[in-house]
């Protein structure tokens, strides 16, 4: 499992850049950049949920990866050794992207 940096704050899994949801989807099928992907987990943060109650953040964790163009899929698994998912101010999933992505 990679180790995650995820600077998407406004998410309600992000707990000090780490992610307690367990596990991750970077969507983007098609995608040749990075701009081009996404966590497709990313929730904002919003009224009910503006406190995480899923617990602590992970520092590695499991990420289901469609962005099937990039070098670091595994069939559809991240082998990444560390991921960066990027979203300062994300208000919805297509305010981020993984930042580790690079195309094959």
């Amino acid at each position: 499992m990679p180790m995650l940096r995820c600077s998407a704050t406004t998410c309600v899994y992000n707990e000090e850049q780490l992610c307690s949801k367990g596990d991750i989807k970077v969507n983007g099928s098609d995608a040749k950049y990075a701009d081009e992907t996404s966590c497709a987990s990313f929730r904002e943060r919003s009224g009910d949920s503006a406190k995480n109650s899923c617990g602590c953040g992970c520092k590695t964790i499991d990420v289901d990866c469609k962005a099937c163009e990039c070098v670091h899929n595994a069939n559809e698994k991240c082998a990444a050794d560390s991921i960066d998912i990027a979203g300062v101010n994300a208000c919805e999933c297509q305010d981020t992207k993984c930042g580790t992505f690079s195309c094959k």
